[in-house]
């Protein structure tokens, strides 16, 4: 089963802190968005390995796009 990760806000990416290939666990963080001067985690609802990874730091993302990061669940 696989699991999107989606933006919640208009954001842009301060960073991305896993690579193609890492096993995560539900609660890891995977993304930091920067929105308003905060920095927002995005965290897994489930654990699984990264697939792919659609987005950079300084990208601009937002909650009606879809940017399809993927894992494949354990």
């Amino acid at each position: 089963m696989e699991q999107t990760i989606r933006a919640e806000m208009v954001a842009s990416i301060h960073s991305v802190v896993v690579a193609v290939g890492d096993s995560v666990e539900a609660g890891d963080t995977v993304v930091i968005l920067e929105s308003m001067k905060m920095e927002i985690p995005v965290v897994l609802e489930a654990g699984g390995t990264v697939v792919d990874i659609a987005v950079t730091a300084g990208d601009a993302v937002s909650r009606s796009e879809e940017h399809t990061s993927e894992l494949q669940s354990h």
